[in-house]
């Protein structure tokens, strides 16, 4: 399998954790309840990716649940911010 076939499958494999994630954990991260935070689901987000990467540093493993974890908080942070496919494209050379 080439570099090519690799990215897809990875990009294939996060888009269904994330969906199944976001399905089994009731949208929580882009609507959160808000019962003791009440700021916006993107300071949440990012608050949630903050503690991610500081249990990454501190570990002595890459574990691929750990970045995979990341990419979904980015991700689910592009779609709390209103990013687009459209915008993504500007980013090509």
């Amino acid at each position: 399998m080439n570099s090519q076939q690799r990215i897809a499958e990875i990009c294939d494999g996060m888009k269904d954790l994330l969906l199944y994630k976001n399905q089994k954990y009731g949208d929580s991260a882009l609507s959160p309840k808000r019962i003791f935070y009440k700021g916006d689901s993107a300071d949440s987000i990012k608050i949630r990716l903050d503690d991610k990467l500081g249990r990454v540093i501190n570990c002595n493993e890459t574990r691929i649940n750990d970045v995979a974890d990341i990419i979904g908080y980015c991700t689910l942070l592009l779609v709390s911010i209103g990013a687009t496919k459209e915008d993504l494209e500007k980013f090509k050379d």
